[in-house]
């Protein structure tokens, strides 16, 4: 099929029309029919049960508080390794940036499950140290300290990402002039960069509170047990204990969660309102200060703190694995491999989530890409006010909680589809449109950023000769964005194989997801596995991500976060 071009267009008719078509059904539906179910619960009175009810403002003020202190513990970390692996000559830069960034790519059960491992009275590895806690000492993590400070270690990566960027563009010239007149280094810091860098600041910041907000994994295994309930996980609660108003309720606590997402992306907005942060002359200020022998000071100090974030939990999850019970201590006589063993070649559920997240993950990541392609071949040659708006729409449900997500295609697809009375509900087919949906944008970013960089004078120059659309698809753009496109899906496949907030309200019975399947395991007592699945879990994801590393060099600029 040729389709019809339009004059001065290489773009068929039917291209724009479909990506608005598949926006339609992705992003605008479900998100109008939380709205609308938000609105029926309103008007029949649903709204003052919900908002009369306690434990709504309870998990509210669990939800502001851990995420206002996660964000700030984020904000120190990700700042710090930012200005340092950004604007100093400290040593392994490569490869601290990777590690940092490792924490934002595990799933934030793992995350938790690990801390958990590793502190506590009970813990394997501290008891095998001999340093633990006496026993009936409470468990410091089951607390909104601990969910804080766990959401400060996974988000800090997000801070650093978007705080690096703009470090990466700051005024070489203007640094270099400062120190000529004098300057002394401190000061080039206080009066230049600090006041360049506040945009990434407040980016970071707002970024970190939105993830914090939405995040689910950390207060389920950290927060449950001591009845400390955020938004997500009251949203959970209610879906376990379903009745006639489930629906409502939830679909005005997800209102919510969504609202207060906005407000804090609307703070960062009104931060900036006004500020003129235009960077003019030469950019990219690598390397601004020598730290000479605060190197040494420095270094150890970041190494110590990617310790704690990294490897001590890592190790804490290995020993929580290779003993036969929670509080056994990890010793030659009690140390077996039969979590591992179990989790591979005897649990079928565990079997069954590999291969569904896998399956989950490869079919969203690969759907995408062949929508992504079309929609960023279209996008990147229009400039009207239409495609912004498209671009938009793409980008909302990857910016809202994954809880809200789930919602809305629960009730988008609670009752048969009409005409063809197919039901979605309880099947994998709902969790694998709602990954196309929240991945959409990850898919879409890195095909757009290939697609300025091509010289529109190779496909025009083809269509001159006669080469009809798919033609040129084949063999003039598709090889040319062939490594961006590989990155979009590896970024999907890494994000949605891990992914636990949205499969946990749209999972049944043979449609768990790893995720899913290592909190049901830690919720029912089962450490041990829970902690072996978690380190397979691990293990995949570094691969991924030296995958992802070592096609970095063929990549377009920003494809590959943890890259300088």
């Amino acid at each position: 099929m040729q389709g019809y071009v339009r004059p001065g267009n290489s773009q068929p008719a039917w291209l724009f029309p479909f990506i608005i078509l598949v926006v339609l059904v992705l992003s605008v539906l479900p998100l109008a029919r939380l709205a609308v179910a938000g609105i029926a619960a309103l008007s029949n009175g649903g709204a003052g049960a919900v908002l009369g009810d306690p434990a709504l403002w309870s998990a509210t003020y669990y939800t502001l508080v851990t995420a206002v202190f996660g964000a700030i513990i984020s904000l120190v970390i990700g700042c710090a390794f930012a200005f340092l692996l950004t604007l100093t000559d400290i040593r392994g830069k490569g490869l601290i940036s990777f590690l940092f960034v490792l924490p934002m790519m595990i799933p934030p059960q793992v995350t938790a499950l690990a801390w958990v491992q590793m502190s506590g009275p009970s813990s394997p590895l501290l008891k095998a140290l001999h340093i633990a806690p006496p026993l009936g000492t409470p468990q410091p993590l089951y607390s909104v300290g601990g969910i804080a400070l766990l959401y400060g270690v996974q988000h800090a990566p997000l801070v650093y990402l978007a705080l690096r960027a703009g470090l990466m563009s700051l005024p070489r010239d203007g640094v270099e002039a400062a120190r000529l007149s004098g300057a002394s280094s401190l000061r080039v810091f206080r009066d230049i960069i600090l006041p360049l860098s506040l945009p990434g600041v407040i980016a970071g910041a707002a970024i970190s509170f939105v993830s914090c907000t939405g995040n689910f994994g950390i207060p389920a295994i950290l927060g449950i047990p001591a009845s400390i309930y955020t938004l997500p996980t009251l949203i959970f609660s209610k879906f376990s204990a379903f009745t006639s108003r489930t629906f409502g309720d939830v679909a005005l606590l997800s209102a919510i969660i969504a609202l207060i997402s906005v407000a804090g992306l609307a703070i960062q907005e009104r931060a900036l309102r006004g500020r003129d942060y235009r960077v003019l002359g030469l950019s990219g200020a690598t390397a601004a200060f020598e730290l000479g022998g605060w190197r040494h000071v420095f270094t150890p100090l970041l190494w110590i703190v990617l310790f704690f974030m990294l490897a001590a939990p890592f190790f804490a999850l290995v020993a929580g694995a290779l003993v036969p019970a929670y509080g056994v201590p990890l010793t030659f006589k009690t140390m077996s491999f039969h979590a591992f063993s179990e989790i591979l070649f005897r649990q079928a559920i565990t079997r069954t989530a590999f291969v569904n997240s896998l399956s989950l993950a490869a079919g969203a990541a690969l759907c995408l890409l062949l929508v992504t392609v079309l929609a960023a071949y279209a996008l990147s040659r229009r400039r009207d006010l239409l495609a912004r708006l498209v671009s938009s729409a793409i980008e909302i449900p990857y910016s809202l909680p994954g809880i809200v997500i789930a919602v809305s295609f629960i009730l988008v697809f609670a009752a048969p589809l009409p005409v063809l009375n197919v039901t979605l509900y309880g099947t994998v087919w709902i969790i694998l449109v709602a990954y196309l949906s929240s991945f959409f944008a990850v898919s879409l970013k890195p095909v757009v950023s290939a697609f300025h960089q091509l010289d529109p004078a190779l496909e025009e120059a083809a269509r001159l000769a006669g080469a009809g659309f798919f033609r040129r698809l084949a063999d003039i753009i598709v090889p040319l964005i062939a490594p961006a496109a590989g990155a979009s899906v590896i970024l999907v496949f890494l994000i949605a194989c891990n992914e636990l907030t949205i499969s946990a309200l749209l999972w049944s019975a043979g449609t768990q997801t790893l995720g899913v399947a290592i909190y049901n395991l830690d919720d029912s007592g089962s450490s041990d596995l829970a902690s072996a699945l978690s380190v397979l879990v691990v293990l995949m994801v570094v691969f991924i991500m030296l995958l992802l590393e070592l096609m970095a060099k063929r990549l377009p600029k920003g494809v590959v976060p943890w890259r300088n």
